[in-house]
């Protein structure tokens, strides 16, 4: 999925990612185990979940940026992106 097709939350959230932060959430760069086992294997800690905000709702909802951590070990400069918009029940890999 190109950047360019996200929705426009998404693409701010994805640059906060890639920037550091600060993230909105207190949720957001923890720890996503794939317990879904839906993205490519990898050891725990590899992988690490952001927020992507719901207009209109009144909690995190249920869009999300899952990170890997890439060649470079960083979510920010890894270019390993994940979007779900359903709570994790699929992915789609974000290119850019």
């Amino acid at each position: 999925m190109a950047v360019e097709a996200l929705p426009p939350e998404a693409g701010k959230t994805l640059l906060l990612i890639q920037r550091g932060g600060p993230f909105p959430y207190r949720k957001d760069g923890t720890v996503f185990a794939n317990r879904e086992r839906l993205l490519p294997r990898q050891p725990r800690g590899y992988y690490t979940e952001y927020t992507v905000p719901t207009p209109g709702s009144r909690d995190r909802g249920a869009r999300r940026i899952v990170a890997g951590r890439g060649a470079t070990g960083q979510p920010a400069s890894s270019g390993e992106y994940y979007y779900t918009d359903d709570h994790y029940r699929s992915f789609r890999r974000i290119r850019q």
